[in-house]
């Protein structure tokens, strides 16, 4: 199958990224929350307030085992490496990288974001200890992982773009 899955924390570029990589491989782009949003007809945010972070991690799922059965750059939300059913799905699936930003990097371009309720109201330290408490769960379910805080998003995308390639050369 022709996907690759893009992981990691929230600001690490994902969806950037990712419609680089599309492009540059010529294949869908899909971003989870962005389909969540226009199925739903309604924002993250309002989802997170009006209905609860248990029902978006649930259609966060749906939307993931969907967007699984295509081939597509997958563009993830940061917590979909909570839920133990979404990391079975990331350990069956074709190619999976975790770009991996340091809490500098981050905070710098969440700062003022008020799209990402997980965040809203926290401290600097608070929004530290998320990272760090999922950093282990991103790393086990990568095939790649790219630091990302000295490249910009063509350079990663061309990383990945490499390193996809070479696998499937090999298989």
């Amino acid at each position: 199958m022709e996907q690759i899955v893009l992981t990691g924390f929230m600001g690490a570029g994902k969806s950037t990224v990712g419609k680089i990589l599309a492009k540059k491989l010529a294949l869908p782009f899909v971003d989870i929350d962005t389909e969540i949003q226009s199925e739903h007809q309604i924002s993250i945010t309002e989802i997170f307030a009006n209905l609860g972070e248990p029902a978006f991690r649930k259609l966060e799922h749906q939307m993931l085992t969907r967007a699984l059965l295509q081939d597509a750059i997958i563009s993830t939300g940061g917590g979909i490496i909570l839920a133990n059913d979404n990391r079975l799905k990331l350990e069956a699936a074709d190619f999976v990288v975790y770009l991996k930003t340091s809490p500098d990097t981050f905070l710098s371009r969440l700062k003022g974001d008020t799209t990402r309720p997980l965040i809203q109201e926290k401290s600097k330290d608070e929004i530290i200890a998320i990272f760090e408490a999922r950093t282990r769960l991103y790393e086990s379910a990568a095939g790649l992982i790219v630091e990302t805080d000295n490249l910009t998003p063509e350079e990663i995308a061309d990383q990945i773009k490499q390193d996809f390639q070479t696998r499937k050369e090999q298989l």
